[in-house]
């Protein structure tokens, strides 16, 4: 367990959302639906005036391939930050309790030193509890 391998995790986990976001954008663009209404007669002998309702898709077929490869790409994304997240929870596991409280509170919540002294109780202070993390990243 090292800071750089805690950064990674923050990013997966934003990586995650934003992709997720993206994936949802890139739906409703394809579900984008374009809807009118033409007037028209019968071609034939009595002309009549109809109304027809012609709805279809915005995009061509090269657009829908272009967007399902976006789309493959953003999954392949998200599979691969998904992937950093879990081992690194699963290295955040095998520490110890204390430990994996500090790591929350400073790395996950952004709390500063005061506030995560405060958040362990039992007279920790900011001091000694950024020296226990700084000896906890020494000895792995």
């Amino acid at each position: 367990m090292n800071k750089k391998l805690l950064s990674d995790y923050i990013d997966a986990c934003e990586l995650i959302k934003e992709t997720e976001e993206d994936i949802k954008k890139l739906k409703k663009k394809k579900k984008t639906i374009v809807q009118t209404n033409v007037k028209g007669s019968n071609p034939e002998y009595p002309y009549e005036e109809k109304h027809f309702h012609i709805e279809g898709m915005k995009f061509s077929y090269i657009d829908d391939i272009s967007l399902r490869q976006e789309e493959q790409l953003l999954e392949e994304r998200k599979e691969n930050a998904e992937k950093v997240k879990v081992q690194v929870e699963s290295e955040i596991n095998s520490i110890p309790v204390r430990m994996q409280r500090i790591i929350k509170a400073k790395y996950f919540e952004g709390l500063s030193w005061q506030q995560v002294a405060d958040r362990l109780g039992r007279k920790a202070t900011a001091d000694s509890v950024r020296m226990e993390m700084e000896r906890f990243f020494k000895e792995k």
